[in-house]
């Protein structure tokens, strides 16, 4: 047993789930604050990518991560103000709204990326963010690799889990969210501001997707491609649905699919016979099973994906 636990393969996985999971478990995190208002938040795919690309560009461009850092937030925010736009003033159908706008925001990336670097160039490349230096704490067999092997962006996930947490579950602010997404009418009636209250659930929704998806660019990697984010946004909606839309169960459902993506990628690496589609396609399976195991008994408010009445709501 301890032969495992001291296993440098194995130290590696568990490093690797953790670290895979924070881009998911970030997008996840604001996908709590928007459906728990009663808004469906599909867009949650293209706030990462926007995030992801403005993270990239801004830090390239000043070379400051911090600088890209905010970038991805404000330009994760505005995503979800447009999203907000649509889905609340115009009332517009929620699902429909936010498929536009991740196919709005893979174009535009696209787009933009090709206008400032040449086709056929080589790919421009940042410094990301580096792990902290925990000196023998990260030599501990199993909590060395777990806890203390990553950057400052990982730890500050953790501690938005906590504050999102306190907000949503311990708090007058969570009980505004809730009421809003549980029946409108009745908390306007109780001199709730629904409009206002919503706008603001789907704009800090995009500002922390935004900031999973800058964690790609900026933390995992430090460089940006085309639809980097693949499909990741889609798997944090399932995140939502088996974490029960609270910022502590998507932690556990975000550690679960970290690990699955982290078991295909180092399954590559060996001789298993198993085909390479198989071990790609198996984080994409996982999010079906649960689909369709949990989404009749996901505990979703009231009202989540329903237009606004269009009178008596303030």
């Amino acid at each position: 047993m301890m032969s495992i636990l001291t296993d440098p393969v194995f130290a590696g996985f568990l490093s690797a789930s953790v670290r895979l999971s924070m881009p998911i478990l970030l997008a996840a995190l604001g996908g709590v604050f928007a459906e728990r208002s009663g808004v469906l938040n599909v867009g949650l795919e293209g706030m990462m990518l926007a995030g992801c690309f403005a993270g990239f560009m801004l830090t390239f461009l000043s070379g400051q991560l911090s600088v890209g850092l905010a970038a991805a937030m404000v330009v994760g925010g505005l995503v979800g103000l447009l999203l907000g736009c649509f889905a609340i003033t115009l009332r517009a159908n929620q699902v429909v709204v936010g498929i536009a706008i991740n196919l709005l925001v893979a174009g535009t990336t696209a787009f933009l990326f090709r206008l400032a670097f040449r086709a056929g160039a080589e790919t421009p490349r940042i410094t990301p963010f580096k792990p902290l230096d925990f000196g023998p704490l990260a030599d501990i067999p199993v909590l060395g690799p777990l806890l203390f092997s990553h950057d400052i962006l990982t730890y500050a996930a953790l501690g938005l889990v906590l504050l999102s947490w306190v907000v949503l579950c311990r708090s007058t602010i969570g009980l505004t969210v809730s009421a809003v997404g549980e029946h409108p009418v009745a908390a306007t009636t109780l001199g709730l501001y629904v409009i206002r209250t919503r706008y603001l659930a789907v704009m800090a929704s995009g500002v922390l997707a935004g900031l999973g998806g800058a964690f790609l660019s900026i933390s995992a990697t430090g460089l940006f491609l085309d639809n980097m984010t693949a499909g990741r946004g889609y798997i944090a909606l399932a995140i939502l649905i088996l974490g029960r839309r609270h910022p502590v169960g998507i932690v556990a459902a975000s550690l679960l699919f970290g690990a699955a993506e982290a078991l295909q990628l180092r399954a590559q690496l060996m001789p298993t016979g198993v085909p390479l589609q198989a071990l790609i396609v198996l984080p994409y399976a996982l999010t079906l099973v649960v689909l369709a195991g949990f989404a009749s008994r996901s505990g979703a408010p009231a009202s989540l994906g329903q237009p606004l009445p269009r009178t008596g709501i303030r």
